[in-house]
């Protein structure tokens, strides 16, 4: 990673990101906390200490003058995938785990924050500051997880819970318009000082051809086009590997959408509502996004295209798919340890999405910043933006 203090690692900022994690999780209830539907999800209890094993492990442990631990067992309850610093519990058994308690987890919170309130009041040098920063970096991912994860185990509830903390999408109402970039070379990756990610690392040149990319992202009146047209049933537009996965999985909609006396309804963090028309399609995934662009006879934009073109249009609402696979950039170099594990080993199998969301921390809505997920998920909030 490059590390530049976002802003000075204070007692104060330390905490106000931390309280934002609870703040997010403040109206769920016991019942709701320990829950894993499925592999990709994790409980909001784990995320919970998971976030604060990190500060316990990584800063705490390794500088902090005779620190004492909370428990013992909890660095093999709350590693996610760490295997440098020891065993941990297998991902897709997070939800077996009714003990440690939420009240125990929540203590673990309380006490890690006053260890690290009073670690941070003395002078600490550059080193451990670089540590710290990379802890509430990483908080404010698990952040925008607890969204998908929340949203996931509601939405998946008869009952359709609420989530007492407010994102919202926006319209994408503006007439749609294609930007034209001229072929030519171009610079990709962090510049400057700030914090990023040592994926986005290895500044490098591009050639890229002439393209257009569109201003919007595509919308749901758009997207139900797709739908009614039989583009879930038109095996022409998908990948094969996509196309295999509508077949396995009886899929007809994006995620979250339900057709009830013949509208389409679908889930949100407030609630089971009907579809506004000119809302970014949400909870797509690759395999949807390439097929719905074969249909509008266009295409995804590369991550090239996408970071060269960003500062033409607006984004943030959704992370949006590109045509990349992710891959490091030339001269690319991980960290030694533990830490080193965070981003590169992850550089297989997987597509690059670019631009952020409604549930991404400002500082992460950068353009150079590279978010990225398997081509059959879309629990994230994910997007369409179509190029040609």
């Amino acid at each position: 990673m490059q590390i530049e203090l976002e802003k000075p690692i204070t007692k104060t900022r330390f905490l106000e990101i931390r309280h934002r994690t609870e703040e997010i999780c403040k109206s769920l209830k016991p019942e709701d906390v320990s829950l894993q539907p499925v592999e990709f999800v994790s409980p909001p209890k784990w995320h919970l200490a998971h976030t604060t094993w990190f500060f316990e492990q990584f800063v705490l442990s390794e500088y902090k003058k005779n620190y004492e631990v909370f428990h013992e067992k909890f660095a093999y309850y709350f590693n996610s995938y760490y295997n440098n610093v020891g065993d941990k519990v297998l991902r897709t058994n997070r939800g077996l785990m009714t003990r440690p308690t939420l009240g125990q987890v929540l203590d673990y919170r309380t006490y890690v924050n006053e260890q690290m309130s009073e670690f941070l009041s003395a002078d600490i040098s550059t080193e451990i500051e670089n540590v710290v920063e990379i802890g509430l970096q990483h908080e404010q991912q698990h952040q925008e997880l607890l969204f998908y994860d929340i949203k996931y185990i509601f939405g998946h509830q008869p009952s359709f819970p609420t989530l007492d903390y407010n994102i919202t999408l926006k319209p994408e109402n503006q007439s749609q318009e294609f930007i034209k970039i001229d072929e030519g070379l171009y610079d990709i990756g962090h510049k400057g000082e700030d914090f990023c990610w040592d994926n986005e690392l290895g500044r490098h040149k591009v050639y890229l051809n002439d393209f257009e990319i569109s201003n919007r992202l595509v919308t749901n009146s758009e997207y139900m086009e797709f739908i009614e047209a039989g583009g879930y049933k038109d095996f022409n537009l998908w990948h094969a590997e996509g196309w295999d996965w509508v077949q396995n999985h009886n899929i007809e909609a994006p995620m979250y959408w339900h057709k009830v006396n013949g509208k389409w309804m679908h889930y949100t963090l407030q609630g089971f509502k009907a579809i506004e028309d000119e809302l970014p399609v949400n909870h797509i995934t690759f395999y949807e996004a390439f097929a719905y662009a074969q249909w509008k006879q266009m295409r995804l934009p590369t991550e090239f295209e996408w970071e060269v073109s960003s500062e033409h249009f607006k984004h943030g609402q959704l992370w949006e798919w590109t045509n990349s696979a992710y891959l490091p950039y030339p001269n690319y170099a991980k960290a030694d340890g533990a830490l080193g594990e965070y981003n590169g080993k992850f550089m297989v199998n997987q597509m690059v999405l670019r631009g952020g969301s409604v549930a991404t921390s400002p500082q992460h809505c950068r353009p150079t910043y590279r978010n990225f997920f398997h081509a059959e998920l879309r629990w994230q909030f994910s997007g369409i933006r179509l190029a040609k």
